[in-house]
């Protein structure tokens, strides 16, 4: 499986909310990094815990955007939301023999447009 597959199964494994499967994709010195709060898990147990038991107001969703990449690196934006709580995540795979072995992750907020570019600019909705 090269790195597109392995991130279509990934997200496809989140969505169905049972964080544990995950591991399927996931190399057995997987690291996940968010360099926005400088932190780092490394496992698929303890990314399966995180997922678990971050707090949610409901059944979690992934809509992808996007996914682009070759046999061993990834990109996907995707929107993901819990029906309250809704982000949009930018994360980079590395993939080696069809298992994730490195993710890093940015979640951006979002913001309003600055008054000073409205003339040049149209919302995207």
């Amino acid at each position: 499986m090269n790195a597109l597959e392995t991130v279509r199964r990934f997200w496809s494994l989140m969505a169905s909310n049972d964080f544990a499967s995950v591991a399927e994709v996931l190399a057995e010195d997987f690291v996940l990094e968010w360099p926005q709060s400088n932190e780092r898990i490394r496992g698929a147990a303890q990314f399966a815990r995180m997922n678990a038991e971050y707090p949610a107001h409901g059944r979690w969703t992934f809509q992808v955007n996007r996914i682009v990449g070759n046999d061993h690196e990834a990109v996907s934006d995707v929107a993901i939301s819990d029906g309250v709580q809704h982000a949009r995540a930018v994360s980079f795979f590395t993939v080696e023999q069809g298992r994730i072995t490195r993710l890093t992750e940015y979640w951006p907020e979002p913001y309003p447009a600055p008054a000073n570019r409205a003339h040049l600019v149209e919302p995207i909705r």
